[in-house]
Order: C-alpha cells, then structure tokens, then sequence
C-alpha cells in the first residue's frame, strides 16, 4: 500500500483494489508499528436478531408454495400479514432468497436486460467519421412532405451533402452517399458512415454501395435518437432557423432553394459554439488554426492596452483535438 501510495495512487482506490476500506488502512497504521489483521481470527457474536434456523427454513418453505412461488418479498409480506402471519421482513426475505441464489427472474415476462453501449467512434481531422439522416419538411398540404436527406462531418460540423427528394429509399441514400464522397474526394479513403434503423439506412441499395465504396456502416441502437446526436441537432437549427416556412413549401423546388440558402449560412456564416465559435468550412479546410492564433494576438494587444481587464488572463481560444460520437463515460473524462 506504502508503495502504491509513493508512486501517485490514491488511497480510495488502492484500498478498493486489495479489498479492504480506507478507514481500515487508517486504524492498522495507527502508532509505532502496523496493527496485525485480525479480521481472519476474530470471534464474532452472532446478531441477537438473527433469524432461528427454524425461520429461515419457514422462509424458504413459504416463497416455495405455488401461491406465492410467482410473486416478490414485497408481495409476499403483506399477503401473510392479511392472514395473520408474519415469518421476516422483505428485505430480510430478498437477502435470504439472494443467498439461495433464488432471486432470479419470475414469470413469464421477459427478464429485464442491461442495455448496449451505443458503438463509440472518434475524429480527429474531417472525413472521418459522418451521420446522416432523413427528416420531414412540412408543405401546404396537410399530410404530404418532402424528404430532407443531411450528412454531416462530426469533426467539422459542416453538411458534406444534402439532397429533398418526395421519397425514403435506398437508391436515393445510394445517390446522395456517393456524390458525397466524390465531392470531398475521399473515394477509397477510411470513413465511418453512422445512421438510425430506418429503411433505406439498412437497405441492401445502400449496404452494397457503402461496400463498393469502401464505406464502414455503423448504426444507432433501436428506438435510441440519442445515439445520431449531430444530425437530431443539425435538424433542429435548420427547422428553427428564422425565416423557415412555417406554412410549409409550396413545391419541392422552393424546398430544396431553402434549404441550399441554409447550408451555405451554416457552412459559411453560422459561428459554431462547439467549434469555440469557428465555421464549418473553416474547421473542415484546415483555417481554423490560423484564426484561432489571430484571435489570441487581437486580444494580447488588448491586454497590454487595458492588463486590469484580463486578471484572470485571456479568453481560452482552444479547439477540441478530436470529436467523439456516443463516448463512454471513462472515455469521456479522459478527453
């Protein structure tokens, strides 16, 4: 322990690893000389509380009956107690059924499961990684809308391809994959192409283009919309952009002239928070560096102008190194 702790671990965490508490450590290390372990030898008085053997086994023998083999302790008590019976607590109950190894799933419902860790993937230049999706664009007639079909960079943010068809397929999603990639030229590079569970991302059309094109698939888990965080947020800047038509497009003409009006605003002239405020096209051309160092120049010559206005020094110009889509949680401390 001594020697883990001159090395930089913590306490906590080196206690946790040989199993014993913090306050143990504490109490052995008391004086002069460190304490013996008596944990192994020590006598123990039993709890005066204790169940008898004879109601432990009344326990077992009770959860066993065919009228309460189905049902929870939480079930169980009040039913005995209606009758005039009381054997142990539930929570005495659950403990004795945890010790038998009986406290497993009862019924005929199916046993509740750990959920998957969504597929982490990380970026750290564009091209790399990019989600795309489909949403609906409302028109002037109720109950009929245009299909808006964005990819976006994960790294940059910006939208590499956009296309508003009438339709939901796989030929389209094909159509719009490959004229991506051959804009951006990155055909036969590695790129990670994520998406949700819908039809045509999961369409053989698309399946064999992605694989003629050198293209990983990756997809969201089931009924999940947070595993697609850029694109479900790329979605919503664009349908709550000012000047979005509330009453809906007239033609899918007037659509897709909207929606390239707001690609180039968000490509071009749309200041990203999570970018420390640069734009897309700036991040995604490699310009971002050199705005960032013009921006810690302008306000280091402010400094020196006006030094008892920073006293806690200059805004912090950084970039994120790389971009992660789904983190998990250690991961995403250690970034």
């Amino acid at each position: 322990m001594d020697e883990a702790r001159e090395k930089g671990a913590r306490l906590e965490v080196a206690c946790k690893t040989v199993g014993i508490s913090s306050r143990t450590y504490e109490r052995w290390c008391t004086g002069q000389e460190i304490r013996r372990d008596m944990r192994p030898i020590i006598k123990r008085n039993s709890p005066s509380n204790k169940l008898t053997d004879a109601e432990y086994k009344s326990v077992l023998k009770t959860v066993k009956l065919p009228e309460y083999a189905d049902l929870p302790p939480s079930q169980i008590v009040p039913a005995l107690v209606d009758r005039g019976i009381y054997i142990a607590s539930e929570s005495t109950m659950y403990r004795i059924l945890k010790k038998e190894k009986m406290q497993t799933h009862r019924g005929y419902a199916r046993a509740p499961k750990k959920k998957k860790e969504p597929e982490t993937h990380i970026a750290n230049k564009p091209n790399q990684v990019w989600t795309w999706d489909i949403t609906y664009l409302s028109t002037v007639v109720v109950g009929r809308y245009f299909k808006l079909y964005m990819i976006v960079d994960i790294f940059s943010r910006k939208i590499v391809g956009w296309e508003v068809w009438e339709t939901e397929t796989g030929e389209f999603a094909s159509i719009l994959v490959e004229k991506a990639i051959m804009n951006e030229k990155i055909k036969g590079k590695p790129l990670i192409l994520h998406s949700d569970n819908g039809g045509p991302m999961k369409s053989y059309t698309l399946k064999a283009k992605l694989e003629e094109l050198g293209v990983m698939s990756s997809f969201s888990r089931p009924r999940v919309s947070n595993d697609n965080p850029y694109s479900e947020a790329l979605f919503r800047t664009c349908k709550y952009r000012p000047g979005y038509p509330q009453e809906g497009f007239k033609t899918i003409a007037d659509a897709r002239e909207w929606v390239l009006d707001f690609v180039d605003w968000y490509n071009n002239k749309h200041y990203h928070s999570g970018l420390n405020f640069v734009t897309r096209n700036s991040r995604h051309n490699g310009l971002s560096e050199k705005i960032i160092k013009k921006r810690i120049k302008v306000y280091e010559a402010a400094r020196e102008l006006h030094p008892q206005r920073f006293n806690r020094g200059i805004r912090k110009w950084e970039l994120p190194k790389t971009v992660s889509l789904n983190p998990r949680k250690d991961m995403d401390k250690a970034l």
